[in-house]
């Protein structure tokens, strides 16, 4: 078995200061907005379980008591999951804001 050749790659990346802000901050929007989703998705879910969610020509019976407990449970596993994610996001939030010579608005 021979070694695979890899080509010489040299990509010319040229991103002022400002433009890697943005892009941080941008980035941790699109992971907020993500978030968003997942929890939005997790409302449905329950909506759904309980008979609540309507959408037309969808019909959904709601479980027996057991299996509402178990989608309950695994909703906030979800949402402690998100949370996490939350912590994690402010805390990227603070490392960009606290770049040297950023001016807040």
């Amino acid at each position: 078995m021979s070694f695979p050749t890899i080509p010489n790659i040299t990509p010319s990346i040229s991103i002022s200061r400002s433009q890697v802000i943005n892009l941080l901050l941008a980035s941790i929007a699109f992971e907020e907005l993500g978030l968003a989703h997942v929890i939005n998705a997790e409302g449905e879910k329950i909506q759904a379980a309980l008979g609540t969610l309507s959408v037309p020509g969808v019909s959904v019976t709601a479980p027996d008591f057991n299996s509402l407990i178990s989608i309950n449970r695994e909703v906030n596993k979800t949402l402690q999951t998100v949370l996490k994610t939350q912590m994690l996001l402010q805390f990227k939030l603070d490392d960009v804001l606290n770049i040297p010579g950023i001016t807040m608005p």
